[in-house]
């Protein structure tokens, strides 16, 4: 398949305190693309996309990214940066500052299509045209219980990270990153009303797209309509069991939704194969829905091993993965109980239950935190030693393991199933 030669070339303008000049080129030979089946024709040859941001006097960032293609990958630079005016952070629910990052992604020029859908945790979902990644899951997990199997989820109203009006935050190490529609970047490429827009590329090399695709996917005389998810909230009310939130499936857990083949437009990836203006002979191409998943959780090829970030899985598909994260025993922060426009959890303190109706927290931090204020801080750590003596209840000299973390009413840590040694790796 051959992919179309284009080019784009957008005027400076002004945005906010920024002055943004947009560039989109590919020059050169067409491409050769894998069919349906995965096979490639055909050859490559070097080529380039760059899209630059220059700030103004005032402007915080200054953003760049250059994709070139050659041989068998698209090699992406950027410093992660936006080409758009990013919401303002640090914020309520994201207390992080955005800070430039170095990426080197390599995106397979040839993707190939696997038997089955292919989940890895650890890395980024793909890489927007203008170098900011897309990560679609969360970090947080009922009860900050990350082996619980319920993680929450950012997009659907029940919990507050900070996400600006571009579906996007950032991370403590400063990057900013992609949980849904990036909408600055589809109004920069001319908005998606009356044409697909590509606004991304998925680790495993396939094109993305916004919802906005041919109503028949290989006619591209067809009209334009929202493909929609074949994801559905599960019916009725969460199973009934210990380590788990219990109530009904209402979509703020990743688990609540389940895959329901041909109830929409789009496969388990969000995907499908079809015409586009780049792909005139046709691809699998991915969608970025209005509605869960959102940003896809699976990829339908390989993913390229430099989407690895080196860390723990954020998410994952409806079946979850496991992460760093905070103790077990609290809610996360942000949580919101009554769902969209109700008031974010505070943090609780370390003798009251969580919010969301979580167990107090373990008894070390308890004894530490001695204001009860969530800040463990330089006063209180100066007297460290003596409030961890409280917590040593047969006056031994040391603390067991029983006496720093506590016990559930099932003998475990709080929150957590009872256990013999520290969570397992995944």
């Amino acid at each position: 398949m051959m992919e179309a030669t284009f080019m784009k070339n957008l005027p400076t303008f002004m945005t906010g305190n920024l002055w943004i000049s947009f560039s989109l080129l590919m020059a050169g030979a067409a491409v050769a693309h894998p069919g349906h089946e995965g096979e490639s024709t055909g050859s490559a040859e070097p080529q380039l996309v760059s899209v630059a941001l220059a700030g103004s006097p005032g402007a915080s960032t200054n953003a760049s990214v250059s994709i070139v293609v050659d041989g068998a990958f698209r090699i992406v630079q950027s410093n992660g940066l936006p080409d758009h005016q990013p919401g303002t952070f640090p914020r309520r629910g994201n207390p992080n500052t955005i800070k430039p990052q170095s990426y080197k992604l390599r995106v397979p020029l040839h993707p190939k299509e696997s038997k089955t859908p292919v989940q890895r945790g650890g890395y980024w979902w793909g890489i927007a045209v203008n170098g900011v990644p897309f990560e679609p899951g969360t970090a947080e997990s009922w009860n900050n219980d990350m082996r619980s199997g319920w993680r929450y989820e950012a997009g659907t109203g029940f919990l507050n990270l900070g996400l600006d009006e571009h579906n996007a935050h950032v991370q403590p190490n400063g990057s900013y990153h992609y949980h849904a529609l990036p909408n600055g970047l589809v109004k920069l490429l001319g908005g998606d009303e009356t044409k697909m827009v590509l606004v991304a590329w998925a680790a495993d090399g396939f094109p993305v797209y916004t919802a906005q695709a041919h109503s028949v996917a290989k006619d591209a005389k067809s009209p334009l309509r929202k493909m929609k998810s074949s994801y559905q909230l599960k019916k009725g009310a969460r199973p009934a069991e210990e380590n788990g939130p219990g109530g009904n499936y209402d979509g703020r857990f990743t688990q609540d939704f389940e895959f329901v083949k041909d109830s929409g437009d789009l496969d388990e990836c969000n995907g499908r194969f079809g015409i586009t203006p780049e792909f005139p002979e046709g691809t699998y191409y991915y969608c970025i829905s209005a509605e869960f998943p959102f940003v896809p959780r699976m990829w339908r090829g390989e993913p390229d091993v430099s989407f690895n970030k080196g860390d723990r899985p954020p998410g994952g598909g409806p079946g979850g993965n496991s992460q760093r994260q905070a103790p077990a025993g609290n809610s996360p922060r942000g949580i919101l109980k009554d769902g969209p426009n109700s008031e974010p959890n505070k943090r609780p303190s370390a003798s009251s239950p969580s919010a969301g109706g979580g167990l107090p927290r373990m008894p070390i931090i308890g004894a530490l935190d001695a204001n009860h204020d969530g800040v463990i801080d330089a006063v209180e750590l100066g007297k460290a030693a003596e409030a961890l003596k409280a917590l040593d209840k047969n006056h031994d000299g040391k603390l067991t393991a029983e006496e720093f973390r506590g016990s559930s009413p099932s003998g475990g840590r709080p929150g957590m199933p009872n256990e013999d040694g520290p969570p397992s790796e995944p």
